[in-house]
């Protein structure tokens, strides 16, 4: 494995690559702490004190914290990952839409309304932050916005907006010339960026005796398993067999190979999770906003550990995987393409017959995924109630930190590769949630 590390920094193109997405990193993550105009810092980290369980508080760990500490880039890539959710699902109801995905100078196009749909999205959310700013009442560290009005809002659009483009820059910038794909990465970057204050939080717990040595040794134990368990997880596929036949053109034959197509375990990768944890977390935002007594009451009963707000959350999960994997798996497609080039499943007759046994396969992966997705998104909850663990264990940060590592990982393993080294692990080859 060291050797493989060393292997690494011995190739000048695969070094360049990751020095330059280390830059990046660091610029990024520069720009997290510088403080945008208006707003006291201080008053608005005591603000959310109380907001981890609303929308707030989900999009400020995949902002690396920018939000919580009043930064330009407290938007993060969220507008852009927003932009491109909206654009993918209209593909599927428009057909001018998916017909510009099929080809390169569509998919250009598409880039380029995405930006522009970025740009929208960062102002409407700039405008709402503001707003929320605004009308909170003052902190025992003083009122969150010094001069509110007009110009603050103007100010906050602006500088919101162009911190979120920003990042999106930096993004493409890492896809480009650096390593891994450049948004997901800076979605990683955000999501680990508390780690080292809750291994600080935790030692500290230990030495004070508010934690002890079996308690410390449960939770390393089962966090290293859930790990092991979302790795899994992420690079099951289900190989479907396609068979080509053989062509002779002139006194030549071509084709007559075997290969497969992987269809993975969860499709629809973290996307089901973050859309379930939006939903659930609108009554609880709305906390924030509506002061009526008797709906406060009724929406705080809705919280993680309760048995309604499981069912519901696990519902709500099953729901979007099955939604989100029947927008970006097209069987139609496949079976199309396959029909194309002379390909076929064995045993399944081309067409219509093609189409239905890929949706099956499918339908019957989706439920296994969709339920373990759910499992890993409640099992954090319960692991912090009952055994105390003291930092956020989510299930969503799972998933994103498991699939972004194993993408870069494979990326690198490529690298080496095709130059002539060895893998990063000798006994087996890394698979990403592409390969």
């Amino acid at each position: 494995m060291l050797e493989s590390v060393k292997n690494v920094f011995k190739i000048g193109d695969l070094r360049k690559k990751i020095l330059y997405t280390m830059l990046m990193v660091a610029v990024y993550r520069l720009g997290g702490h510088i403080p945008a105009p208006g707003i006291n810092a201080a008053a608005l980290k005591a603000l959310f004190e109380g907001l981890r369980g609303s929308i707030f508080g989900l999009y400020d760990i995949f902002a690396g914290g920018a939000l919580r500490r009043a930064s330009v880039f407290a938007l993060g890539v969220m507008p852009y990952i927003s932009a491109s959710i909206i654009i993918q699902v209209l593909g599927s109801v428009f057909p001018q839409i998916q017909k510009l995905q099929r080809d390169q100078e569509g998919r250009r196009k598409l880039t380029q309304y995405t930006r522009y749909l970025t740009v929208l999205i960062a102002m409407i959310q700039s405008l709402g932050i503001a707003y929320f700013l605004e009308t909170r009442p003052p902190t025992a560290m003083g009122p969150i916005v010094s001069n509110p009005g007009l110009f603050f809002k103007l100010l906050t659009i602006i500088t919101l907006t162009t911190g979120t483009l920003v990042v999106m820059w930096i993004g493409e910038l890492i896809t480009e010339r650096g390593i891994g794909n450049g948004i997901s990465f800076i979605i990683f970057i955000g999501c680990v960026d508390s780690f080292p204050q809750d291994i600080g939080r935790t030692v500290q717990m230990v030495f004070t005796g508010s934690l002890t040595y079996l308690h410390l040794t449960l939770i390393v134990i089962i966090v290293f398993l859930t790990y092991a368990a979302v790795v899994a997880m992420t690079a099951a596929v289900r190989k479907v067999p396609v068979n080509y036949p053989k062509k002779i053109v002139g006194r030549r034959m071509y084709g007559g190979m075997t290969t497969h197509i992987p269809v993975r375990l969860n499709v629809a990768g973290v996307i089901p999770i973050i859309f379930a944890q939006s939903f659930i977390m609108i009554p609880s935002t709305a906390m924030a906003f509506v002061k009526i007594p008797w709906l406060q009451s009724i929406i705080s009963s809705l919280q993680p550990t309760n048995i309604v707000y499981d069912i519901l959350y696990a519902l709500l999960i099953i729901f979007f995987a099955y939604f989100y994997t029947s927008i970006v798996f097209n069987p139609q497609d496949l079976a199309d393409n396959m029909r194309r080039y002379g390909g076929f499943i064995p045993g399944i007759r081309p067409g219509e017959k093609t189409v239905q046994y890929l949706d099956r396969i499918i339908s019957r992966l989706t439920l296994p995924g969709a339920i373990f997705l759910a499992i890993i998104a409640l099992l954090p909850w319960y692991l912090i109630r009952k055994l105390h663990v003291p930092f956020y264990f989510g299930g969503t940060t799972l998933l994103i930190i498991v699939g972004v590592a194993l993408d870069t990982l494979q990326q690198i393993e490529s690298h080496l590769l095709m130059r002539h080294y060895e893998g990063l692990l000798k006994k087996t080859r890394i698979r990403g949630r592409l390969g």
